[in-house]
């Protein structure tokens, strides 16, 4: 059976952040939050690393990881930058690449058995990896069944200012019905709120389950998300701003019933760093962690 892959979102510049936020470390010993997720989907099952970066930052991260990741899992950098899309739709305008679900169609020659996908700067616990990596050995590859890590809205906000996060409608089956990109999700008053596209603010419960960019897909979301990003092309091309989000892909195919996803429970914590006030509450919490064994003091 093949080992699952994953496949770490690691383009971004971090710019709430102030920094490389990828490679922050969060330890004594010199961990960034990667090292966690890499490390737990080692002892799940995973047979290879793929990352996802900027041209720009390959040096960093391979003096960063390499030597540390020789002999334990294989690793593939595969890198996503402005002009990686048709000529045709170049456009001079544009500042940034095309966002998540174009970063993850840059590892589509280098992937082909099933996989995770998940952000280089969320913690999200190593019993999630273990219920996502049991989950992508079942799946048949030839299918388009997927699956996503479901986390609950409260547990994901930071105190510092908003977040965009997947909000997720689910059946009673536990399937994905549909997922609605919110780019601003904030604690006003002690009440989470989202803000639309008109800047008009919206309550939001707290139990809502949310995706973290955390999915198990087949390689068949290739295929599926090739077309449709060329679709989104010939409307945006011109639009400096426009992303094309990985929840975009999902919610097409499963509102079109292209492709089913299930939606996975975990009891692991999530945690993550959206701005640079968040640093001192994460090492914290990953000192907890090694305090309590759950994981060793020196990872690797």
């Amino acid at each position: 059976m093949n080992k699952p892959t994953l496949v770490i979102l690691a383009a971004g510049v971090g710019s709430r952040y102030g920094g490389l936020k990828q490679l922050d470390t969060f330890s004594e010993q010199g961990d960034t939050i990667l090292d966690f997720s890499i490390y737990d989907a080692i002892r799940a099952g995973f047979g290879k690393v793929v990352f996802i970066i900027r041209k720009n930052i390959e040096a960093d991260f391979k003096a960063f990881f390499d030597k540390k990741l020789a002999g334990k899992i294989d690793v593939e950098y595969v890198f996503q930058e402005l002009e990686n899309i048709p000529e045709k739709y170049r456009d001079n305008n544009r500042e940034k690449p095309w966002g998540t679900g174009h970063a993850l169609l840059m590892a589509k020659g280098v992937v082909k058995e099933n996989f995770a996908v998940i952000n280089a700067d969320d913690f999200y616990g190593s019993d999630a990896f273990k219920v996502m990596a049991d989950s992508l050995k079942e799946m048949d590859p030839e299918s388009t069944d997927f699956n996503m890590m479901g986390y609950v809205l409260k547990n994901t906000i930071s105190d510092f200012g908003s977040v965009s996060r997947g909000e997720c409608s689910v059946d009673k089956n536990d399937f994905l019905t549909g997922v609605t990109e919110r780019t601003h999700i904030e604690k006003v008053n002690g009440v989470l709120n989202y803000k639309d596209e008109n800047d008009h603010l919206f309550p939001i419960s707290e139990e809502t389950i949310v995706s973290m960019n955390f999915f198990g897909f087949t390689p068949k979301y290739f295929e599926l998300s090739e077309s449709l990003f060329e679709e989104f092309l010939v409307k945006n091309y011109k639009e400096p701003k426009a992303e094309f989000f990985i929840p975009l892909v999902i919610n097409h195919v499963i509102v079109n019933k292209l492709a089913t996803m299930k939606v996975l429970k975990s009891n692991a914590r999530w945690f993550g760093v959206t701005y640079k006030q968040d640093k001192d509450y994460v090492t914290s919490e990953i000192q907890k962690l090694k305090d309590s064994e759950i994981y060793p003091i020196n990872l690797w």
